[in-house]
């Protein structure tokens, strides 16, 4: 009998904390705005608006999980957008061609950065500092404070374009001032997006079992029923909400999609690889993980290259969203980066923390930017609340682990 009880434990609350504060947030601006941050326009808004700053927080997690952060994502962002925006608007290149230049000039500024922090023993905070400076003194340079812009079609889909969909219900003509039928309009729902809301919901299904049956197998413990399938029905409400509310619109952003492949690598190479476990290892405790045989200088090294590729995939998503480049793009945008982080669960030591808990991080970001401007709070107020709502994360992790210990 006793054997039973150990096959079993609670739910660990924090790794589902954020998830009801994103609802118990989206709720209450739900309240206050009646109802408008819930239509189909603003759902697809706060997608588009914050599809750069989940890609931003996904290699930012892996900073933190080695116990630091990089300040020089912002520089990067706009640096890759300028250039890529130049290439395309004054020298003609093919947009292909200026995306991969893009992400060569990210990849070069995570090199730089990686070999000092790395082989030199820079500390990270210095060396992205720097970075930081380096990048949008570089950017400014280039564009000599102009706007390159607008960004033809051909750019500017990848953030704001959105996969055909297979729309049914209501067809509505749109007729001219002399009766003649100029378009016809859809008031239906997307199928594309039901069916990507019921793969998902199949794929954690298929997921929890197997996780159940493994650790039946090998003796694990595994998480009380009725705890796991309300767990399980939250995320999965929260899935339909934001499928059907973008089947009510047009249908999936290109942009979700570019976002959705890179949290699903990353999330897999976190969690099932040993270059993910070497990460942990070494946020964990760096000195047990180098005398365990890993190479924490390769580790570091390619942890701050592969932020430098996103933060220049960040770059392009945002100037495609934005249609042009310029100087001050991605200015501030590294502390919602390491706040979407931090809320999300990591811990301010390291070792600790999430790929989807950094998605969640981001969105409940997202969601109190979009929430605050459409209730009209100030800038300067919206800034005192996010810091507010970062410092709580921190103390909570903090005297979390004291409590354990």
């Amino acid at each position: 009998m006793e054997n039973n009880k150990k096959k079993y434990v609670n739910l660990d609350l924090k790794s589902l904390g954020m998830i009801v504060a994103l609802v118990i947030i989206f709720i209450i601006f739900y309240v206050l705005t009646k109802g408008a941050n819930a239509t189909p326009t603003n759902i697809n808004n706060l997608i588009m608006q914050n599809g750069y700053i989940i890609i931003l927080a996904t290699g930012m997690l892996l900073c933190v999980l080695t116990g630091y952060i990089d300040l020089g994502v912002g520089s990067v962002i706009a640096l890759s957008a300028a250039c890529s925006g130049m290439l395309v608007m004054d020298k003609g290149m093919a947009v292909p061609l200026a995306w991969l230049i893009a992400i060569l000039i990210g990849l070069a500024a995570g090199l730089f950065a990686g070999v000092f922090i790395a082989y030199l023993d820079i500390p990270p905070f210095v060396v992205t500092l720097a970075t930081m400076l380096m990048g949008r003194g570089l950017t400014y340079t280039l564009l000599q404070a102009r706007t390159v812009g607008p960004l033809p079609a051909s750019f500017t889909g990848i953030g704001t374009g959105f996969v055909p969909n297979i729309r049914i219900g209501v067809v509505e003509e749109i007729k001219d001032a002399e009766g003649v039928v100029t378009q016809a309009a859809s008031k239906g729902l997307d199928m594309v997006c039901v069916v990507v809301a019921i793969v998902v919901t199949i794929g954690l299904i298929i997921t929890e079992l197997n996780t159940i049956k493994t650790n039946n197998k090998y003796g694990f413990a595994n998480i009380v029923p009725w705890q796991q399938i309300v767990r399980d029905v939250v995320i999965l409400a929260i899935v339909w909400f934001f499928f059907i509310k973008l089947g009510q619109y047009n249908g999936i952003p290109v942009q979700l999609i570019v976002v959705g492949v890179i949290v699903g690598i990353y999330h897999f190479v976190t969690s099932k690889t040993v270059a993910g476990r070497q990460i942990y290892a070494m946020g964990g405790n760096a000195k047990a993980a180098r005398l365990s045989g890993i190479n924490t200088k390769k580790v570091f090294f390619w942890v701050y290259v592969n932020m430098g590729v996103l933060a220049s995939i960040a770059g392009i998503v945002l100037a495609a969203r934005q249609g042009a480049a310029n100087p001050k793009m991605g200015d501030g945008i590294e502390m919602d980066a390491i706040a979407s982080c931090y809320i999300g669960g990591a811990a301010a030591s390291g070792g600790v923390g999430t790929i989807i808990g950094a998605v969640v991080g981001a969105l409940v970001m997202g969601v109190l930017n979009n929430g605050m401007s459409m209730c009209g709070m100030s800038t300067d107020l919206q800034k005192v609340v996010k810091g507010a709502v970062l410092l709580g994360a921190v103390v909570l992790d903090v005297t979390t682990k004291k409590k354990k210990g």
